[in-house]
C-alpha cells in the first residue's frame, strides 16, 4: 500500500509545515469553469518525493517538476530535460547538455548543479538509485548546462534510472533525503498555488506559462508536456467518500475521480454524462508478504505451504468483485509486463491446494506458533483479504490471529523485526504496480538482501547476484532470460504470495478527455475539458 494508488498516507508531518509561500506565487484570478479541471485526486501529506514514494506525492512532482528523462507507453526511456547526451567508448562516461527554455517557478534558470545535487539525493535512498551511487565515480556539472557521469565500471541501464529522479532546485535538493523539501518550486508545466492550497482539502495548480515543453507527441510520461487548461483542483477531501466524490461527479461539481468503489460501477455506467477509463492498464498485483526473519516462515517449506494454500479466484472475489478488473497472476514480473514469464510456476493450482499446504507446515515442523497477520482496517481490499486468508490459515490448522489497526499502525508495526511476543509480525497484504516490477531495478519489494531488504527481509545471494546483472543487459532478450533464472529461485525461495493482479478504473465526465495512460499516477498535462 505504500507503492500503490491506495496508500493513504498516515506518517510524515503535518502538511501546514509543508506550505511556505513564496510572494511570487500567491492567489491569481481565477479561470473560467471550462479552463479548470477539478480531480478527486488521493490526499497526501508529503509533497517530497524522494522522502516518500507514494503514488499521491508523485502524481503532485510530475505537475510541477521535470525530470532528465521519462518513460514513454512502451517503458522506452526518452529525455526530457535533457537535449543532448552521449556516452564514451569504454560506456563509463556519460555526458548530458539540458535542452534551452529550463527555468524555475521562481524565474530563475534550471542549471546543471541543480540536475547534480538532485541526482546525489534521490540516489542515497531510490533502489536504481543506490545502484547508480555504487557504480558512480564522479557526478558533477561541466558548465551551466553540462554535466556528467563517470562509472568504474558500465552501467547499461542507466537512462532508466535517470527517468526517476525530479529534479529540483540546487538549495531543495542540498536537503538531507529525510527532510521534506517544503517551498513546492519545480520547473515543471504547473505552479503549484500556494495562496489557494487547503490541507485535507484541495490544492490548486496554476498552468506554468513560460514551460517549454518538447515539441513531440506527448507518450506515457515522455512527450511534450502540454497543459490545455488553466487550472487544476486537486480535491483530496472527497477521495475517501466515495459516495459524496460520486454525487460530485454526476453534478459536474468534479470533472474525474481517480479511484471508484465496485459497488457504484452500476452507477457510474448507466449514467450518460460519465465514462469509466483505465488509466494504469498494467494494474497493481496484491500480495502477502511474509516476516523470513521470525518462526514459521523463517522455515522455507512454511513459506511454500502459502503458495498452496492461496485461491486466487477467492481472494479476487472479496478484492475486485467484477471480473473485468480483476485477474489471477503467476509471474513474479506480473501478468502483462516484456518479462513476465512461466518459469517454476507449477505450484498454481485452480483453487488451490490446502492440503498440500497442510503437508507443508508439517514438513516445516510447524507447533501451533502464533501466525499474526497485520489487517488494515482503512483499505478495504486488504482488510477483507486478511480476513480471508486467516480464515484459510485455520481450515488446515494455523494458529492465525487478526491484528486490526489503521495502515499508519501497520506500516509502523511491520518495521519491527521480532518475534510476535515481542509487538513482531508474521504477515500482510499489500500491493505494487506492475509497471516498477517490469523494470525490476526500481520496485523495493524485489531485493532479496536480507536485513538491508524490503519488510519481510528475504535473503538469497544467487538470486541477488542476478538481479543485480540486471542493471548490465541491455536487450530485452537478455533481460528475459534473466528473469527466468529470478523467477526460478523466487518461486523456491518464496518471499512473498501473489493474491492477484487488481485494474482499477477510474470515472470521469465525458466532458473531459486527453487523459493520459499511464501505472499508479494522474498526469496532469494533454487533458482538456470541452
Amino acid at each position: 500500500m505504500t507503492i500503490s494508488r491506495r496508500n493513504l498516507i498516515k506518517m510524515g508531518m503535518a502538511a501546514g509545515t509543508a506550505l511556505s509561500i513564496p510572494s511570487v506565487l500567491r492567489a491569481q484570478t481565477s479561470p473560467t469553469p471550462d479552463r479548470t479541471v477539478r480531480m478527486a485526486l488521493e490526499d497526501f501529506q508529503i509533497f517530497d518525493p524522494v522522502v516518500t514514494t507514494a503514488d499521491s506525492t508523485q502524481t503532485h512532482a510530475l505537475a510541477i517538476y521535470d525530470q532528465l528523462f521519462g518513460l514513454d507507453s512502451k517503458f522506452v526511456s526518452r529525455p526530457q530535460m535533457v537535449g543532448k547526451w552521449g556516452v564514451s567508448d569504454d560506456k563509463k562516461t556519460y555526458t548530458f547538455e539540458l535542452r534551452d527554455g529550463l527555468s524555475w517557478h521562481d524565474g530563475t534558470s534550471v542549471t546543471a548543479a541543480d540536475c547534480v545535487a538532485s541526482i546525489r539525493r534521490w540516489g542515497q535512498v531510490a533502489p536504481g538509485g543506490q545502484l547508480l551511487m555504487a557504480r558512480a565515480k564522479d557526478i558533477s556539472k561541466k558548465d551551466d548546462k553540462t554535466f556528467t557521469i563517470t562509472l568504474r565500471e558500465p552501467l547499461g541501464a542507466l537512462l532508466d534510472i535517470l527517468g526517476g529522479p525530479f529534479i529540483m532546485r540546487e538549495k531543495d535538493a542540498s536537503l538531507s533525503p529525510t527532510e521534506q523539501v517544503t517551498d513546492n518550486i519545480g520547473s515543471g508545466p504547473l505552479k503549484f498555488n500556494h495562496a489557494l492550497a487547503r490541507p485535507g482539502a484541495s490544492f490548486t495548480y496554476d498552468r506554468n506559462e513560460k514551460y517549454v515543453p518538447r515539441n513531440e507527441a506527448p507518450d506515457g510520461l515522455a512527450g511534450g508536456k502540454i497543459v490545455k487548461v488553466d487550472r487544476v483542483i486537486a480535491e483530496i477531501g472527497l477521495y475517501g467518500d466515495q459516495q459524496t466524490s460520486l454525487a460530485a461527479l454526476q453534478a459536474g461539481e468534479v470533472d474525474f475521480l481517480e479511484a471508484t468503489s465496485s459497488d457504484l460501477l452500476p452507477a457510474i455506467e448507466s449514467d450518460p454524462n460519465l465514462e469509466l477509463q483505465v488509466l494504469d492498464e498494467l494494474g497493481q498485483d496484491m500480495f502477502v508478504r511474509m516476516n523470513c526473519l521470525q518462526k514459521p516462515f523463517d522455515n522455507v517449506k512454511a513459506r511454500q505451504a502459502m503458495l498452496h494454500l492461496i485461491d486466487q479466484e477467492a481472494f479476487l472475489r472479496v478484492t475486485a468483485p467484477d471480473p473485468r478488473f480483476g485477474h489471477t497472476v503467476t509471474s513474479m514480473f506480473g501478468n502483462d509486463t516484456p518479462v513476465s514469464n512461466d518459469e517454476n510456476t507449477g505450484w498454481f493450482k485452480k483453487g488451490g491446494d490446502p492440503e498440500k499446504a497442510r503437508q507443508l507446515f508439517k514438513e516445516a515442523g510447524y507447533a501451533g506458533e502464533k501466525v499474526v497477520i497485520l489487517q488494515p482496517t482503512d483499505w478495504e481490499a486488504a482488510s477483507n483479504a486478511s480476513q480471508l486468508l486467516a480464515a484459510a490459515l485455520r481450515n488446515i490448522g494455523v494458529n492465525a490471529e487478526l491484528a486490526p489497526s489503521d495502515w499508519g499502525g501497520l506500516v509502523a508495526r511491520r518495521a519491527n523485526k521480532g518475534p510476535v511476543e515481542n509487538g513482531g509480525w508474521s504477515i500482510f497484504i499489500t500491493s505494487t504496480t506492475e509497471a516498477t516490477l517490469g523494470t525490476v531495478i526500481s520496485d523495493p519489494t524485489l531485493p532479496m538482501m536480507g536485513e538491508k531488504s524490503w519488510f519481510g527481509w528475504p535473503q538469497n545471494d544467487e538470486y541477488e547476484a542476478l538481479r543485480v546483472k540486471w542493471s548490465d543487459v541491455e536487450t530485452l532478450e537478455e533481460r528475459k532470460a534473466l528473469a527466468r533464472k529470478m523467477q526460478r529461485i523466487w518461486w523456491d525461495y518464496v518471499p512473498e504470495v501473489l493474491l492477484g493482479q487488481i485494474v482499477s478504473p477510474s470515472a470521469r465526465r465525458k466532458t473531459l478527455t486527453g487523459l493520459i495512460s499511464v501505472p499508479a499516477v494522474v498526469p496532469m498535462w494533454n487533458m482538456q475539458k470541452a
